[in-house]
């Protein structure tokens, strides 16, 4: 596949995945059923719906982190693996993970590091990144020193060490108190802007959801089919945006799309 190819394939394409667990004397569980999803590049795309449907498996399966039972799966028009091999996406979950004997800014340069980054690249880009994420006073404290929403925007800052045009977030603010999390939403919107990065977000909060994406995937109980994929279509995410009508009706549409009612200006998908 050319460079030009790669470039103009979307950042996901799901075709027809599904998993299925094995489990006790030949019984199994079906986590996934025939799934079909495409997330352009530089689109911010939640998945949301009830616990145990599926959207977890989906980015573990995005990640490379676990195998489909069956149907297809290319991120920026190649395999997961290969796109892990090539450093195409970033991860990051609810909680930060970070290892509590190194800096922030150690934190940070990890993956670098771990992928034979020399010393002053790494320098540069820590650098960058401390600054784009605000803790330019932080870099050099340890985790234990650092609030939970501090810890979760360094978690982010490492995921985007390599220049990821994807990121995988599951849950990345679920630990968080109310305050803190709608900052870190708003955090996330900017980074999101300034590095052009794709997103695909699991959350159980519609809100949450709303607020960030350009489309909400919304997913039934388990088996986890695609039920419903609503058009968010809101502009610049600033804190006044949770008080505007317009976001008001479109976590309306969300949360009557998880209730299984029809939902005015969502455009639905019915998997096959």
């Amino acid at each position: 596949m050319s460079a030009g190819a790669a470039v103009a394939a979307p950042a996901v394409a799901v075709r027809g995945l599904t998993r299925v667990f094995p489990g006790r004397r030949g019984a199994s569980v079906t986590a996934l059923a025939e799934v079909d999803l495409e997330v352009a590049a530089g689109e911010f795309v939640s998945l949301i719906g009830p616990s145990g449907c599926g959207k977890s498996t989906l980015l573990r399966l995005i990640a490379d982190l676990d195998q489909p039972s069956a149907g297809s799966l290319e991120v920026f028009g190649r395999s997961a693996r290969a796109a892990r091999l090539a450093q195409d996406y970033g991860i990051a979950f609810q909680q930060a993970g970070l290892l509590p004997w190194r800096t922030v800014r150690e934190n940070i340069e990890l993956p670098l590091q771990l992928h034979g980054v020399g010393r002053s690249a790494r320098r540069a880009r820590s650098d960058e990144l401390i600054a784009l994420i605000g803790l330019d006073e932080f870099a050099d404290r340890r985790p234990d020193q650092l609030s939970g929403g501090m810890q979760q925007r360094v978690a982010i800052a490492r995921a985007l060490a390599e220049k990821p045009r994807l990121l995988l977030m599951d849950e990345p603010f679920g630990a968080l108190d109310e305050m803190t999390r709608e900052r870190m939403q708003t955090e996330l919107a900017r980074l999101r802007a300034e590095t052009g990065a794709a997103v695909v977000f699991v959350t159980h909060s519609i809100p949450e959801a709303v607020y960030l994406s350009d489309r909400v995937v919304v997913m039934s109980p388990r088996p986890g089919r695609i039920v419903e994929v609503v058009d968010i279509g809101l502009g610049d995410r600033t804190e006044e945006l949770r008080e505007d009508e317009h976001f008001f009706e479109r976590v309306s549409a969300v949360r009557e799309a998880l209730h299984g009612a029809p939902v005015g200006g969502a455009r639905g998908v019915e998997n096959r």
